[in-house]
């Protein structure tokens, strides 16, 4: 079996193909948008950390995350294994490498709403955005699947998983008390968040089971904006005051 694992793990062939390019489409934009505000230094980071990422999600989802070493990983972005822990200082975020581009869209989201929006409506257009670009946030993309099978197939990848969305959900409850004001109440923040967080949980874990069950990303997205809108709704009655 070669280096890209193409011999006996079910990914061989046009599946492998497929993935290769689910890989390179994940790794366009890393946590940070190239949108003018980045130094020409975190500019060239930036791409270092891409084609590192984008290298280690090639090599997981074609032979496994528990299959590849870190060291591989270095090997094929071209840089030592001291530079990947650098950037990455756990395994696991080599391939979810999201979670910190998670953070700063939620942060931005309610911090740079409009006077007249809530942190609950700010978080919907965002939800929406995600969808429409097909951003791997949205849940809803070509290729996909490959991703939430190599997540499904090592524990450690869950596990990453499962704190992820507590991270979130405390990043969200802090904006949520910084958005309150003298008026909020820390409890009242973090169960907002609690609950805000669980809804698009479900709606995201929905899109991707019928993304692996084979339904065509298009179908799901087209689903995926109604799944949006009851979810968003039922925030709205469950939090009155909008988060």
């Amino acid at each position: 079996m070669g280096k890209n694992g193409r011999g006996g793990d079910g990914r061989g062939g046009e599946g492998a193909g497929r993935a290769r390019e689910a890989g390179h489409a994940g790794q366009e934009t890393g946590y940070a948008e190239e949108d003018g505000r980045l130094t020409l230094r975190e500019r060239k980071k930036l791409r270092t950390r891409q084609r590192i990422s984008g290298e280690a999600t090639l090599l997981f989802i074609e032979r496994g995350f528990d299959n590849v070493t870190v060291a591989e990983v270095a090997r094929a972005a071209e840089v030592s294994t001291m530079t990947v822990f650098n950037y990455f200082p756990r395994k696991e975020d080599l391939f979810l490498d999201r979670i910190p581009e998670g953070h700063e869209l939620v942060t931005r989201a309610v911090r740079e709403r409009a006077g007249d929006e809530t942190p609950l409506a700010a978080l919907r257009r965002l939800a929406f955005d995600l969808l429409a670009r097909r951003h791997p946030l949205g849940g809803v993309g070509e290729g996909f699947a490959y991703f939430w099978q190599t997540v499904l197939d090592s524990p450690a990848l869950r596990a990453r998983g499962r704190e992820a969305v507590e991270e979130i959900e405390n990043t969200l409850a802090g904006l949520l008390v910084e958005a309150a004001g003298e008026e909020g109440e820390p409890g009242d923040a973090r169960l907002a968040a609690a609950l805000i967080v669980a809804a698009y949980r479900v709606a995201y874990a929905g899109a991707a089971a019928r993304q692996l069950a084979g339904d065509p990303a298009e179908e799901v997205a087209a689903d995926q904006e109604a799944v949006l809108r009851r979810t968003f709704e039922a925030l709205e009655r469950a939090l009155p005051g909008g988060g």
